[in-house]
């Protein structure tokens, strides 16, 4: 009798165990497996609808000397009108991601990242993608510096994979204008997460970005700074 109500406590045991560890792989597998890749294939389409959104109107288009002399005459005063009005309205439209405004997305081949830019920076906002943390009501791809900060995971997406890049690589950005322009990496460093001296620096007029993520064990930041080579 005693024989075999320890048989039967020990199989409630071992169906518990069996349920636990099915359901803990279940999870492990969701997170590190099925949810990267539905969030990586929703990035893809809000990546390729901002593209079609924002497309650079820069084209080299051949045209006849006359016609081309008339349209540059055109466009200079065109660019005589628009002279002192602010660089912000080249970006009155938005496209919003997981109802974020997307204001841009940031590529870098090295690591794999493909990465939508939000405008702001929430932790609702930083477990969808990667976000400019400074300056507010910010514009990429002009002069100056933006800080971009994203999550470092273990399942290797957003800017887990910051700590592999080095000075020379280089990464691109895409705005709403629909211009695309390579960063290369000059610097990169580690710092507390109370560091703020590095955000709003002089950068003689240069294009600037700053990437930010938290080291491997959480404690202090990883920090990369890139620029458009003149």
């Amino acid at each position: 009798m005693t024989i075999n109500k320890y048989s039967n406590i020990l199989t409630v045991v071992l169906v518990i165990l069996a349920v636990a560890i099915l359901t803990g792989g279940g999870i492990l597998f969701y997170n590190y497996v099925i949810k990267p890749n539905k969030d990586r294939e929703r990035k893809i389409e809000a990546i390729e609808e901002f593209d079609k959104e924002f497309k650079d109107d820069d084209k080299d288009i051949e045209e006849e000397p006359e016609q081309q002399e008339e349209e540059e005459e055109q466009q200079e005063e065109e660019d005589e009108k628009k002279q002192g009005d602010s660089i912000a309205l080249k970006y009155t439209k938005k496209k919003y991601y997981n109802n974020f405004p997307m204001i841009g997305y940031i590529t870098i081949p090295k690591t794999n990242v493909k990465e939508p830019i939000l405008e702001t920076v929430t932790p609702e906002s930083l477990n969808t993608a990667v976000a400019v943390l400074y300056p507010s009501n910010p514009i990429l791809n002009e002069p100056g510096n933006v800080v971009i900060i994203g999550h470092n995971y273990k399942n290797g997406t957003f800017f887990s994979n910051n700590k592999k890049l080095v000075v020379g690589d280089q990464f691109q950005i895409k705005d709403t204008t629909g211009r695309s322009l390579i960063y290369t990496i000059y610097q990169k460093f580690i710092t507390t997460d109370q560091d703020t001296s590095f955000y709003n620096r002089d950068t003689n007029g240069a294009v600037e970005v700053t990437l930010s993520t938290c080291t491997d064990d959480a404690k202090q930041r990883i920090i990369i700074l890139a620029r458009v080579e003149q």
